[in-house]
């Protein structure tokens, strides 16, 4: 269903990162020595962050959640160029519950209780935008989300606040009406989004230099 309403044009060289489950598909003109990349929702599969590492990136990895901090302590590289940061995207700064998901034997946590259950944790999120000062990135130029139902605040704020990449890769999760995601698209169609690739839920944004 999202496929039929949301067509990506494919009009850019794009290469596939990362495995199977955690990939994504990102310009190939991105792959340079120190951009910048922010990717959300580590889980317990970063191969997406270290191959954009690989390629000469500067990595930053977020997820609050204790198994994937548990996950990405035990495999994260030894970098400079690589950091994590144990903080949830929101949009504003605060301390929030994170639900579990049904199926005890996934990672992913939603602030949103996507999943509508009871178990939860409770940790810190913040703003893209406020990150990015924290963090001393003028600039950021992709940004990876798969943020559990949150990404519809993540983009509202990037829209207000900023940063705005070159390339936005977002997981949009499920349940949600199509609609919805539908409306998020082209709110970042408004700003020079275009829709690139879709792959299942995740779709991957390039915006169009502005003079």
């Amino acid at each position: 269903m999202l496929a039929v309403r949301l067509r990506p044009s494919e009009s850019v060289p794009l290469v596939r990162l990362g495995s199977a489950y955690g990939g994504w598909w990102v310009p190939e003109s991105l792959l340079r020595k120190d951009v910048v990349a922010y990717c959300a929702g580590a889980g317990e599969d970063i191969t997406f962050d270290l191959a954009l590492l690989e390629h000469g990136l500067r990595v930053t990895t977020f997820d609050p959640t204790p198994r994937a901090i548990a996950y990405v302590s035990a495999v994260a590289p030894s970098s400079p160029a690589y950091r994590f940061e144990p903080v949830g995207w929101w949009d504003s700064t605060t301390e929030l519950r994170f639900y579990a998901p049904q199926n005890a034997a996934h990672v992913s946590h939603s602030a949103v209780n996507l999943q509508g259950t009871q178990d939860f944790f409770t940790a810190p999120v913040e703003t893209v935008h406020a990150i990015a000062q924290r963090l001393g990135d003028e600039q950021v130029h992709l940004i990876k989300m798969d943020v559990e139902g949150a990404e519809y605040r993540v983009i509202k704020s990037l829209l207000e606040s900023g940063p705005l990449p070159d390339v936005l890769c977002v997981e949009f999760d499920q349940p949600a009406p199509v609609g919805r995601t539908v409306a998020a698209s082209r709110s970042l169609a408004g700003v020079g989004y275009e829709l690139v690739r879709l792959e299942g839920f995740n779709a991957t944004f390039v915006r169009a230099r502005r003079a």
